[in-house]
């Protein structure tokens, strides 16, 4: 996907192109929020298959491998798929990895709540629509969606599903990178802050990302960086010392190395598409 947001609804015409089609298992490089507010939904992730009946929310992280196979039920099928790069919405995509993580697919109730999720959807397309959409608007109204949505997923779930210790101290080392993936510290740091060895937290971190502690930093920071590059006017220079990095070179080098193209090359590219 070339654009940094893209929305749009999946309608029964659309379940029979898709049923028509090569539908394999796959991955791709953005997250993906789907919201059901008519039909069915079968997905397939984390290596099982579940059959969710409208109203339902779904989160896909990108590199998930996953497929899925909307049905209709009484010739009906509304559902909304929102894409978007992780930069869109830094300070929330990792977040989203640790309360997704081993819980793709949430199943809510036809409430008010679930009607106010449709209404952000109709108003981020209304937005999306325009000849020259405001994408900070689309950007807040998708962190409220998610807020939201989080609310709902806390009511629902069960206390113990909420207390596994893997998963608290996933979000714990999320909550102490926000704080300091800024500077430049050692794995040995994030450890010593949990009160665990690092080898312990990369395990834990193999286990929900697999991605090593410190891939999960670099990526981190990767997002961050291109959310400055977009955001701002700021030069490399400075966006690659706000981030920790002492010599442009090795903030150029690593993030041509993560994401295929230099910092200066994808504002560029960034620009152009949402110009």
């Amino acid at each position: 996907m070339n654009e940094i947001f893209r929305i749009h609804k999946v309608t029964p015409i659309e379940v029979d192109k898709i049923a028509a089609s090569e539908n394999e298992p796959h991955s791709h490089d953005y997250e993906e929020l789907m919201i059901g507010i008519e039909g069915i939904l079968e997905h397939f992730i984390d290596f099982k298959t579940t059959l969710m009946e409208a109203p339902f929310v779904s989160f896909v992280a990108r590199n998930k491998i996953h497929k899925v196979v909307p049905k209709v039920k009484d010739g009906k099928c509304q559902i909304w798929a929102i894409r978007f790069k992780s930069e869109f919405i830094p300070e929330t995509t990792f977040q989203l990895y640790s309360l997704y993580h081993n819980r793709a697919n949430i199943e809510l109730r036809k409430d008010r709540c679930f009607s106010r999720l449709e209404t952000l959807c109709n108003l981020m397309d209304e937005e999306a629509r325009q000849n020259n959409p405001d994408y900070g608007i689309v950007r807040h109204l998708l962190s409220a969606l998610f807020t939201m949505i989080e609310a709902e997923r806390k009511k629902n779930e069960p206390d113990e599903e909420l207390q596994k210790t893997e998963n608290i101290t996933f979000k714990n080392f999320l909550k102490i990178l926000e704080e300091n993936f800024r500077r430049s510290e050692s794995v040995d740091f994030y450890a010593e802050k949990l009160f665990m060895t690092s080898r312990n937290l990369n395990i834990i971190c193999q286990n929900i990302l697999q991605q090593s502690v410190s891939e999960i930093v670099e990526t981190r920071k990767l997002i961050e960086a291109k959310n400055l590059l977009v955001s701002t006017n700021m030069s490399i220079s400075e966006i690659g010392f706000e981030l920790g990095y002492k010599e442009k070179s090795h903030f150029t080098n690593v993030f041509k190395k993560k994401s295929g193209q230099t910092p200066s090359d994808f504002r560029k590219e960034i620009k152009t598409l949402i110009s």
